[in-house]
């Protein structure tokens, strides 16, 4: 995909794609995720990538006095490449991914692990996405046809970040 290194077809579309401002603190950490997989290399944009996030902490497992022993975080992304000469949307799909964390007694822990969570979901989701614009820019730049691409498959199971944040 990547033949012909930084000067290559595929290497120069993925770098003239600009990354539009996603909200929140998670969009922040997708959006700063995906420029660095872009390697922007300051030329002029030809393609807008707009990314909407949907997050979610859950709790799992639950004491006889209602304390919550495990949470699962997800973070979906519906995202949309759009060529900024014609205004056509090239792809338009979705990323996802989740992970587990134990609630322990210190709260410190708690919040510390899902912060580290919430950061490797949104670099897992900035991979993803970067995997897919890559081959459908690849697709467009040598003229194939572009391959019907399953969405991302839901993770058969979780990761696992441990309480105290490691």
């Amino acid at each position: 995909m990547y033949a012909g290194g930084s000067s290559g077809a595929v290497a120069r579309s993925v770098a003239s794609v600009e990354v539009a401002p996603i909200a929140g603190k998670s969009g922040w950490l997708v959006r700063h995720a995906l420029s660095d997989r872009l390697g922007n290399g300051g030329s002029q944009p030809r393609y807008r990538l707009d990314v909407r996030l949907d997050e979610k902490l859950q709790g799992l497992g639950q004491l006889s006095d209602d304390t919550i022993t495990r949470e699962r975080r997800t973070m979906r992304a519906r995202y949309q490449l759009v060529d900024l000469g014609n205004g056509a949307v090239v792809l338009d799909a979705t990323a996802s991914a989740d992970a587990g964390l134990d609630v322990v007694s210190s709260e410190y822990a708690v919040i510390a692990a899902e912060q580290t969570a919430q950061e490797n979901l949104s670099r897992e989701i900035a991979d993803q996405i970067i995997t897919r614009v890559a081959t459908r820019l690849r697709d467009k730049t040598l003229g194939t046809a572009p391959v019907a691409v399953p969405a991302a498959p839901a993770p058969a199971a979780s990761t696992t970040t441990p309480a105290t944040g490691q």
